[in-house]
């Protein structure tokens, strides 16, 4: 099958490209490359079932060109991290919702399958508990700016859900909690690659706000695997699922275990958000997914741990001096 992936040269998308390809399905990714980067996908340029172009997904000409024989789409396009999207507000709405609606409304015309990216950000306030695929979205006032991002992804996903129901788009919805892993940038707030880079360098590692802040991190191996699930089951069509893991853990306590596994001389510091993020910022104590619907309508299980997303990381960084420089 002929697959188009948007922001294919993410971190994320450069992933699902290559498995997209040993499953011998035919690729082509558009990219603009303001977040992703072309080393990302450089490996995969001599694979004669692969095709990039270098575009934005806002020319709805060119991207109208991509869907030429492609029967499915993996919208990945979107602006990424929560400092740069703060630095970048305008560009970031526009790209999230003109976006997705340029790929909705040619996936309506020429009757291709669709599965949206989006992300555990439009729960937004809500730290209570585990985050069910109904659990309710809380929101901050529209003077945080924090939460435009939030919004507009949640505007998106109700915009996919109206084109599958009025038009019959074959949707399907997956929401990414923490993924990481190998090529994932530190430069706009990612903090397992920022935590790590910092204590490959013995550099000190900045913790931000008290570190009592509670996450999941995700290997991208399983979040992939998580959406190639998705992606081959028929079952799955009309269907918003949570990918994510149980590795659960506080923003303090993955700075101890990053500097003790790496045996690094780091100082952990503790920084005000105000010193680290433009005016417009809040955050929340916990996000953490429930994962109960995927692992019972297909059967996903992460298999990495906590561990092992540090170690994978450490060793793309320590072979990267390009990633060293750029973080």
């Amino acid at each position: 099958m002929k697959v188009l992936i948007t922001g294919g040269a993410g971190f994320i998308g450069s992933h699902l490209a290559e498995a997209l390809l040993d499953k011998g399905h035919s690729v082509r990714i558009i990219d603009n490359l303001s977040t992703g980067h072309i080393d990302n996908i450089k490996h995969l340029e001599k694979n004669p079932q692969f095709e990039f172009i270098y575009d934005s997904i806002l020319n709805y000409k060119m991207i109208e060109r991509a869907f030429d024989e492609v029967r499915f789409v993996f919208h990945l396009a979107a602006s990424v991290g929560v400092k740069y999207i703060l630095e970048n507000q305008v560009d970031s709405i526009i790209t999230n919702i003109r976006g997705t609606e340029i790929v909705l409304d040619l996936a309506s015309k020429r009757q291709c399958g669709v599965m949206f990216a989006s992300t555990s950000e439009i729960y937004g306030r809500n730290d209570t508990g585990t985050l069910a695929e109904e659990s309710n979205r809380i929101m901050g006032a529209t003077t945080v700016h924090r939460w435009s991002y939030a919004t507009s992804k949640a505007l998106d996903e109700y915009m996919a859900l109206a084109f599958h129901r009025e038009r019959a788009v074959p949707l399907r919805i997956v929401r990414f909690f923490n993924v990481c892993g190998p090529r994932q940038t530190g430069r706009y707030g990612m903090v397992v690659p920022r935590f790590v880079k910092s204590a490959l360098a013995n550099d000190p590692i900045t913790v931000h706000g008290d570190g009592k802040q509670v996450r999941s991190f995700t290997h991208v191996k399983d979040a992939v695997a998580a959406v190639m699930m998705v992606f081959e089951n028929k079952k799955a069509e009309g269907g918003i699922y949570n990918i994510g893991s149980e590795n659960v853990i506080s923003i303090w306590e993955l700075a101890v275990k990053i500097k003790e596994l790496l045996k690094s001389k780091s100082e952990i510091k503790f920084v005000s958000y105000h010193d680290v993020y433009p005016e417009g910022f809040e955050d929340m104590k916990r996000r953490v997914p429930d994962i109960t619907k995927i692992k019972r309508e297909l059967g996903f299980e992460a298999q990495h741990t906590m561990d092992q997303i540090i170690e994978d990381i450490a060793r793309h960084i320590r072979g990267n001096k390009d990633e060293k420089a750029e973080n």
